[in-house]
């Protein structure tokens, strides 16, 4: 009995020292294997958005309420809904997407986030009719493990005012 788990134990050590031999160097794993077989990783899409004209914070980091539970919509195109979130107690939003499904200079150019809801939803003084737009903006990507993820952030939102 005691030879038949020395035996397991052998064959348990050799399969995972052959496992860690088979994994990547440390170049190749920059790219991701995860990567490979999503076609880039990730998409993420996430910022905060306030409660103002323009989405965004005050001067000097004043205290600006943010805007909690506002839709926020990524369209593309002529105006396709491809992902939507809403956000948070504190404003913020995440969308995730599959880069199999778009591709990295299409999502800069043709793509761009709207949050429908009315300002006027977190402050009365604002608007009750339009929103805010903004295109986005590449940060740059991260590591998380074997997958890579590609991080986006609005460039800037601004009201629109729906006619």
């Amino acid at each position: 009995m005691a030879n038949a788990m020395a035996r397991k134990f052998t064959v348990a050590v050799m399969v995972l020292l052959s496992v860690i031999l088979m994994a990547p160097s440390a170049v190749e794993a920059q790219d991701g294997i995860l990567s490979g077989i999503l076609g880039g990783g990730l998409f993420n899409i996430g910022g905060t958005v306030f409660c103002t004209l323009n989405g965004g914070m005050g001067v000097n980091g004043t205290n600006t309420p943010v805007f909690a539970n506002a839709l926020v919509q990524l369209k593309c195109g002529a105006g396709n809904i491809i992902g939507a979130a809403t956000t948070n107690a504190n404003g913020v939003f995440t969308i995730l997407l599959n880069p199999l499904q778009f591709v990295l200079s299409s999502l800069l150019s043709d793509c761009k986030l709207v949050v429908p809801t009315p300002l006027s939803t977190c402050n009365s003084s604002l608007p009750a009719i339009g929103g805010l737009v903004s295109l986005l903006q590449s940060v740059g990507s991260i590591l998380i493990g074997l997958l890579r993820v590609e991080r986006f952030i609005p460039s800037g939102f601004n009201f629109f005012e729906l006619i």
